[in-house]
């Protein structure tokens, strides 16, 4: 299962307006995200058009114009912003809501659960997630920690030693 750039993007560079904004108080240019974000500004563009029709950043025209969010970061969840570009994540291989399974006849495979769940459990951690999260650095996890070894991995490095 992978995220496609249109969400990842999508997120990362209202990560960057909220940043930016919250710093400056005044609109950010789409030009500003690209270059900071190394993102397409055509990308961009397309992008911010799904977004601003989903209510969640808001245009200012004219000189020293860009984008504003449209509400406050702390109410915004990186669940709205995926959804609003469009972006579904599920780690079946089903159509997503689809009664019918992955399987030549329609079935569901063994594993469908397991991987229905996992979509599940994705789906409520982004939306327990806010823009304000991800930009105050509050998300925890190990993304930042060296893993310790597995205990079959503890065993075969102290044999070879």
């Amino acid at each position: 299962m992978k995220l496609s750039t249109k969400g990842r993007y999508a997120v990362m560079a209202m990560v960057d307006l909220a940043s930016c904004s919250a710093k400056k108080g005044k609109a950010v240019s789409l030009a500003d995200i690209a270059e900071r974000q190394e993102i397409s500004l055509s990308y961009l563009e397309q992008l911010f058009g799904k977004l601003r029709r989903c209510g969640l950043v808001k245009s200012v025209r004219g000189p020293g114009g860009g984008y504003l969010l449209a509400r406050p970061y702390e109410d915004l969840r990186v669940s709205d912003i995926i959804t609003a570009v469009d972006e579904t994540v599920s780690a079946t291989r089903c159509a997503p809501g689809s009664a019918e399974g992955c399987l030549h006849d329609k079935s569901r495979c063994l594993t469908h659960d397991l991987w229905q769940e996992l979509t599940n459990q994705i789906t409520l951690y982004l939306n327990s997630v806010s823009l304000a999260d991800v930009c105050e650095r509050r998300i925890l996890g190990t993304s930042g920690l060296q893993l310790a070894p597995h205990k079959d991995e503890e065993t075969s490095i102290a044999a070879a030693q």
